[in-house]
């Protein structure tokens, strides 16, 4: 397990009509805060103030194709020749990273192979370089960018 602190990183929040909405960087649009979205938040402020990855190369919840099914995937970070490098599925603080967060995660690489896998809730942190598939290695740190 990876331990990631987020108290460094700042969310731009705003409160309207009753509900509490944060500025997401790469979108560049308020959302609702949800509790999977705040974790959501925080894990790009982490990539781009602590580990310095280019949000520019950075995508969020788009839309792909699971097998027959339409998924949107959290977060995937790009390399500088625009293939996908990290695949991050990020989960309310609440949900444990479990088995069936793993599986949810292998689904989406199969439509999009990443070097590396990251898991998160916010409070428990999981990364895997799957460079090799048959020989993944679980980390004890997000790889540093090289792009």
């Amino acid at each position: 397990m990876i331990s990631l602190n987020f108290s460094e990183i700042n969310l731009k929040f705003k409160q309207e009509k009753g509900k509490t909405f944060v500025f997401d960087p790469v979108r560049k649009r308020w959302l609702v805060l949800t509790p999977e979205e705040h974790v959501r938040q925080y894990m790009l402020g982490y990539l781009k103030e602590i580990m310095n990855y280019p949000l520019s190369l950075i995508a969020v919840e788009k839309r792909i194709l699971v097998g027959t099914m339409m998924k949107r995937y959290d977060i995937v970070v790009h390399d500088r020749n625009h293939q996908p490098w990290m695949l991050i599925e990020c989960k309310a603080p609440e949900v444990p990273i479990s088995e069936k967060a793993l599986n949810q995660l292998l689904q989406y690489h199969s439509t999009i192979p990443c070097s590396y896998w990251v898991l998160t809730n916010g409070h428990q942190t999981f990364c895997a370089d799957a460079c090799d598939v048959y020989a993944i290695k679980w980390l004890d740190q997000l790889p540093v960018y090289k792009g």
